[in-house]
Parts: C-alpha cells; structure tokens; sequence
C-alpha cells in the first residue's frame, strides 16, 4: 500500500462543481490538478528548447527530484481512477491526449459539432519528429483519442482493433491545428470512423488522414480486461464504458 499523504488542511471544504452531464468534482482539487499540469508542461517544453550550461541543468535536476519526491508522497497504481476521473462522463484528468493534469498532453481540447468531434491543440518542441515537424507516432495517438470521441458521441464505443494514418503532408510545430472526426460505418460491435489533422487557418487542407475500426469486446472479455479496474478508494469499479475521452467542460 503505498504511503499515507499529507493530511487534508484543517478548515478545507471542497466546492463541489458539476460537469456538462451532471457529474460531481471537487473544483478546488480540478483546478490544483489542471495548474499543475499547466506548470508542468511548461517545464517540459522548457527542457527541450533550453541552452543553459550544464551546471544550471545540474542544479535544476536536483529541484525537479526534490518536488517528483513530494508528489510521491502518495501515488495510486495502474488501474485505480483518480479521484477526479469519471469515465462514464468521459472525464480522465491525466489524459495523454486531453487531460489538463497531464504533463505529455498538448493538452487537446475537444467539443461536439454537428456529425462528429473536433478539437485544436499547438504541438511543441516536446512532440517533434523530423526537425520543425510533429512526430509521426503521435500523430498516431493523437488521432486515436479524437475517433475514439466521434464514437462515443454517436452514442457507440468499444476499443481500437485497427488504425491506419495516410500522411500527406508534416504536421508544423508551434502552429495551432485542429483535429476532426466522425462516424462513417456502424453495425453489430463494430464502428468504422474517420478524420483528420489540418492548420487551423486551412481546415479543409489535411495533413494527415485517419481511419480506424473500433469494437466492443465480447462481455467476457470486457469482463478480464478491466477486472483490476478501481474507483479512486480501491473500490472495484470496472467502467461501463472503457474510454479516455473527455467531455467539455469536464475539466478535460
């Protein structure tokens, strides 16, 4: 079991806030989390555009392992939500993709729009491939979590069996994108969906073209996949639908 944390601050009430589909959050701990992130995503973009002499990377390190100690203070496991995380309305605060406490993701900010999903994010330093340039792989992942939203929001779900990426032209740094999707087949488990990355200033020009296949496992399985799955007491709580997207104005 891993360590206590420090007690919670004498006097503190949480204000509970509730997303767009009514679920409840504690807003204070949603915004620590989210201003976290924010600081931490900073620091990893500054990490890799710094020329500072190695005596200064030196002496950072250490400030970066003093506050990775505190943090570790207390940690869940693999499988177990956040206390934050809701999957049933599409809230995953740590998201690699959308979620604001997460120091890997852009983050990218998705809302429904008629027929799918769309969202725009600015990659940095941190994503690049070719120089100047997104990597190809996060293409990949990026795209996966945007298709994987179109099908949620058609009201169908299940996991990715297949993704395929036709790459017409490099993803730009520094440059705001937007990202869209939606669902072109449906039937029985399986759910065929499509979309693209674009500049935000020529949507209707894709740099890069996706198309994935998603299917809803048999019960069985659903049932071995997520048997681990916990609420953020330790209490079993496989989620009715396995999913990381995130809803607007969840706290995404």
């Amino acid at each position: 079991m891993p360590p206590a944390g420090p007690p919670t601050p004498r006097g503190y009430r949480p204000r509970v806030s509730t997303d767009s589909g009514g679920a409840p959050y504690d807003a204070v701990l949603m915004d620590a989390v989210a201003d976290l992130g924010g600081a931490l995503r900073g620091l990893v973009d500054a990490s890799v555009r710094t020329s500072v002499p190695a005596a200064e990377l030196s002496a950072v390190a250490a400030v970066v392992r003093e506050v990775t100690g505190r943090l570790g203070a207390e940690v869940r496991p693999p499988g177990r939500l956040s206390v934050l995380d809701d999957p049933v309305q599409f809230r995953r605060v740590y998201n690699p993709v959308t979620g604001l406490g997460s120091a890997v993701a852009p983050p990218l900010r998705l809302r429904e729009e008629p027929g799918g999903v769309v969202g725009e994010a600015v990659f940095g330093l941190a994503y690049e491939g070719p120089p100047g340039y997104l990597h190809g792989g996060m293409s990949g992942l990026v795209m996966d979590q945007v298709l994987g939203a179109a099908t949620i929001r058609a009201g169908l779900w299940g996991m990715t069996a297949r993704l395929e990426l036709d790459y017409r032209r490099p993803v730009p740094l520094d440059t705001p994108v937007v990202c869209r999707a939606r669902v072109t087949e449906a039937g029985g488990r399986k759910s065929v969906v499509t979309g693209t990355i674009a500049p935000a200033d020529e949507p209707d020009r894709p740099l890069v073209e996706a198309r994935a296949v998603f299917v809803l496992p048999r019960e069985e399985l659903r049932a071995e996949y997520f048997a681990q799955v916990t609420d953020a007491s330790g209490r079993h709580a496989p989620p009715s639908r396995p999913t990381d997207a995130t809803a607007p104005g969840s706290g995404e």
